[in-house]
């Protein structure tokens, strides 16, 4: 089965369900938080999205979730791949992340874990790193290469 395509601004309404469903945080996502967040459709179903939030050269990335449906098909990966290079195309230098459930999914695809105290100052201050995340969860970073010329 073919994958659904990624677009730019999902419904709000639809990622809160689709983060909450996954177990994911949602109290700080607001319609001007999705500016940088992409989503893919099957029908009527948001079928997974993700964000980055932005902060000078790095960015959180945040809120990996693909509907149950749809896992096991790449749909993921490729959510990943399309938030890196939109990344890269933005300037950011380097992805940090905190997970409680998919350390081993993002180690497969380069990232690596560092303690938490390790990532940059600016982000200890976002709601994820502060309060919505349990201490319990993995930080991991990635860096990005610049955009090809």
């Amino acid at each position: 089965m073919q994958l659904p395509p990624i677009h730019a601004h999902p419904d709000l309404a639809a990622v809160r369900a689709l983060l909450a469903a996954a177990g994911l945080p949602v109290a700080d996502l607001t319609a001007a938080s999705l500016a940088d967040f992409w989503g893919c459709r099957a029908g009527e179903e948001l079928a997974g999205a993700i964000g980055l939030e932005r902060y000078g050269a790095v960015a959180l990335l945040r809120s990996l979730a693909v509907a149950p449906d749809w896992q096991g098909r790449g749909l993921g990966a490729a959510l990943l791949a399309h938030a890196e290079r939109a990344a890269r195309q933005r300037g950011i230098a380097a992805l940090y992340l905190l997970t409680a459930t998919a350390a081993a999914f993002f180690a497969r695809r380069g990232y690596v874990r560092i303690p938490r105290e390790a990532a940059p100052p600016v982000l200890h201050h976002t709601a994820e790193f502060a309060a919505l995340c349990p201490a319990s969860a993995v930080c991991l970073t990635k860096p990005l290469d610049a955009p090809p010329a």
